[in-house]
Parts: structure tokens; sequence; C-alpha cells
């Protein structure tokens, strides 16, 4: 891997990473709700998950999306459920009445599992095998490289929005404000399905 193309690399990972998608909302309101220490799992989860995730993209499930085209309909049919039923589960976080959140943070396995109905994480896995993926290495060295930068990005950047969501809890105050974030943050969520659903 070429230094001009490493840095590329660490600018796209950067730049997915850190902008808005089902991940970092749900980190936000995990934050919000949970706190920083027990989102933690949910934090390695999403990084170590996405970084297996774009090895098994550069391996394997390219050519077998290339050869059944169907697969990516029920890929896109299961996550658009999935992250339904997830936006019900944020919006629903907290009782109107309740001061304490019930409910419990993602676990590592759970977060880890959850890229594989993310739209964003498709996205990100798919377009950094296609584009940064060093031939030299071999398919499955390529795509482990590939897959250790992402992850050595993801981290840093989807921890900045769990922290984001503990410094919105402390303006939030009350339970019908952290209600009201929650709801707001399902909205969101769903509205990240957009571009899934209309490519």
């Amino acid at each position: 891997m070429t230094y001009t193309i490493f840095i590329s690399l660490v600018g796209f990972a950067f730049a997915s990473s850190i902008t808005p998608g089902p991940n970092n909302l749900m980190l936000m309101a995990s934050g919000a709700n949970y706190g920083l220490r027990r989102t933690v799992p949910h934090m390695l989860g999403i990084s170590l998950g996405h970084a297996f995730m774009v090895f098994m993209v550069g391996v394997l499930l390219l050519q077998i999306f290339e050869s059944y085209p169907i697969l990516k309909t029920l890929m896109k049919t299961a996550s658009a459920a999935y992250m339904l039923w997830l936006a019900w589960k944020i919006a629903n976080a907290l009782p109107p009445e309740a001061a304490k959140v019930e409910g419990k943070p993602f676990t590592f396995l759970q977060a880890a599992a959850f890229q594989w109905v993310n739209p964003k994480a498709w996205f990100m896995a798919i377009t950094a095998i296609s584009a940064y993926a060093p031939q030299s290495l071999g398919v499955a060295g390529g795509a482990a490289l590939v897959a250790v930068i992402f992850a050595s990005v993801n981290l840093p950047s989807v921890t900045v929005w769990a922290w984001l969501g503990v410094q919105v809890r402390r303006f939030l105050g009350t339970a019908n404000r952290l209600r009201t974030f929650n709801i707001t943050m399902a909205v969101l969520l769903i509205a990240s399905l957009y571009p899934m659903l209309t490519h």
C-alpha cells in the first residue's frame, strides 16, 4: 500500500466513521441514557465487528453478491425491518413518568452483529475494499490490512458520539426532555434508511 493510498483510506475511514449514521445515532442515544462507561462494549462491538465485516467482504462476500443479486434485496429488507425495531426501542427507552432509564445498552456481540444489517456499514466496507485494498498482498492480506486500518480510525470516531450523548444528558435534566431526545434519535435513525431504500 502506497503512502497516498494509505492517507486516502484513513481519510475515507474517518469521514465515513465520524458522520451521522445508524451506529453513531445509537451511540449518542446510549451515551445519553446509560453513560460512557456502559457504552464501551457497544463502541468496541461496532469497531471490531465492522473490521471483521470489512475483512469478510474483501475475502468472500463481494463475489457472492455479484453471483446472487437477490441477496442484496433480502439484506435491505432485513436491515430496514431491524432498524425500525431498534428505533422503536430507542423511542421507548424512557417511560413518560420515569426518571430512570429502563433497558440495557448494546452488548459487544449485539453491536458487532448489528453491522451486518447496517446499510452504512455495508457501504463503508464495500467501498473500502473496492477502492483501497492493495492487490500486492493478495485477497486475504489486502482485506486484513484495510480492516485493521479502518478499525484503528473507527474506534476514536465513534467514541466521540457516545461522549456527545453523555454531554447532551447533562442538558436534558428531566425525564420528559430525555424522552423527547430519544424520540428524536429514533426518527433520525429511521431517516437514515432513506439512502438505502432509494438507491
